[in-house]
């Protein structure tokens, strides 16, 4: 049960990306310049893991400038 939830979070992060064209070194840049130490690869590893914290996830819609997200 738990890893459809995984599918949708990494499936939301996912669709943002690529809406506005972000790649995973300008997400790293953007989250370092808010003090996290993430780079490339382990954003990477993140996303393609599906495992990453609802914290990591609202820093990324936070760097990435996204106020609300549509669930459906």
């Amino acid at each position: 049960m738990s890893e459809d939830w995984n599918k949708k979070a990494t499936g939301i992060l996912k669709s943002i990306l690529t809406r506005r064209n972000i790649q995973y070194p300008e997400l790293a840049t953007k989250l370092n310049a808010i003090g996290l130490d993430e780079t490339q690869s382990s954003i990477a590893s993140k996303i393609s893991r599906g495992t990453f914290s609802f914290v990591f996830f609202i820093q990324c819609m936070k760097v990435l400038n996204i106020e609300e997200i549509k669930i459906d």
